[in-house]
């Protein structure tokens, strides 16, 4: 008899685990911490910081740690590799982003009254057009886990390449093709507007990232996403701890 109970305390113990699977958005099993793969890193997750375009710690960002899918942060890590050759290093600011994060966003964007970090990084746009010029989105491919938000780093002085536009900086002198083309890596003179060398660092990181699979958008030249993502339609939203 106690042998029955025992066997039926097992069977419903192991129906109860069945119960409360893992749902995929909160599935972090093909994760890992980029530093892990990647050492030399370096990390300055700003949305766990207060130094941001909110002005306050994201929802999410419970530690400054940075998470990419495997093959995100091998591919991450074959970049790094490249450049260091070149005597750069890759900075990070920003990679996985829980979906909370990004409703964090969201709700900040919708708070027109809300302006204090208007003159650091948005001072010639509105906040009554950051949806409709594409500047917040309601889901991110950061949250899909093979996205991350970079620079370089000059190894010898330790001092960040002058890309000519703050990270997150909401204005067209943050697209990729402002004063150049990035497809040729033809570098065009306008009057106020980057110099060569601060466009030619843009494509040091770009042409650097395209090399081992990742691929840009229009609008940031910091962000980049692995071309062959494991998780195209998934977005995560488990916490960084």
């Amino acid at each position: 008899m106690k042998r029955l109970i025992f066997c039926l305390a097992t069977l419903m113990l192991l129906s109860c685990r069945k119960e409360t699977k893992i749902t995929p958005e909160y599935d972090n099993s093909d994760f890992v911490r980029v530093t892990d793969v990647i050492p030399d890193a370096i990390l300055e997750i700003r949305y766990y910081s207060t130094y941001n375009f909110v002005g306050e710690r994201i929802d999410g960002y419970e530690s400054p740690m940075a998470w990419l899918t495997h093959e995100a942060a091998d591919s991450l890590k074959a970049v790094n590799d490249d450049l260091k050759a070149h005597g750069y290093r890759i900075k990070i600011w920003d990679t996985y982003r829980p979906q909370r994060a990004v409703n964090h966003f969201i709700r900040w964007a919708e708070n027109l009254s809300d302006t204090a970090m208007k003159a650091v990084f948005h001072p010639m746009v509105d906040k009554s057009v950051l949806f409709e010029q594409g500047y917040i989105y309601a889901r991110s491919s950061h949250s899909r886990g093979s996205t991350v938000d970079l620079t370089l780093v000059d190894a010898a002085t330790g001092k960040e390449l002058d890309m000519g536009s703050p990270f997150d900086w909401f204005g067209e002198e943050s697209h990729p093709d402002y004063c150049g083309n990035p497809d040729n890596l033809e570098f065009t003179e306008q009057e106020g507007g980057l110099t060569s060398v601060q466009f030619y660092n843009r494509m040091v990181l770009r042409t650097a990232m395209m090399r081992h699979g990742f691929e840009g958008i229009d609008s940031e030249w910091w962000h980049f996403t692995l071309r062959n993502e494991p998780y195209p339609d998934t977005y995560f939203d488990f916490p960084i701890r």
